[in-house]
């Protein structure tokens, strides 16, 4: 229980942030409230917080997941990860981060395209 309401209060967080930096994306400021906006009606928070561990640590991510990955849009997803992987502590690694992060897109495109 403990370890879940860890997990989603650092997706609150991370949310909270991304939402407060999407506009520096050069997106204009009702693109980005509408991107946001779009992105969050569509995943679930757990499958938010499995897509940001196989990115940054070395999970697996369930078809559902994938689903829920393409229906949330590329945009979304592109940009959230961006974000995080911007962050002083992880910009080191942000190639390495940002292939990650495509290569989960393809493997979830792929899944949807076969499902």
């Amino acid at each position: 229980m403990t370890k879940c309401n860890s997990q989603i209060t650092t997706l609150f967080i991370i949310l909270a942030l991304a939402c407060a930096v999407v506009p520096a994306f050069s997106i204009e400021e009702s693109e980005a409230k509408s991107v946001w906006d779009t992105c969050v009606v569509k995943i679930t928070p757990k499958c938010a917080l499995d897509i940001i561990a196989v990115v940054f640590e070395n999970a697996t991510i369930s078809d559902s997941c994938c689903h829920e990955l393409v229906q949330e849009r590329k945009v979304c997803h592109d940009t959230l990860i961006k974000y995080i992987a911007d962050r002083p502590t992880l910009i080191a690694q942000e190639t390495q981060y940002l292939k990650k992060r495509d290569d989960l897109w393809n493997r979830c495109i792929s899944i949807s395209t076969t499902a």
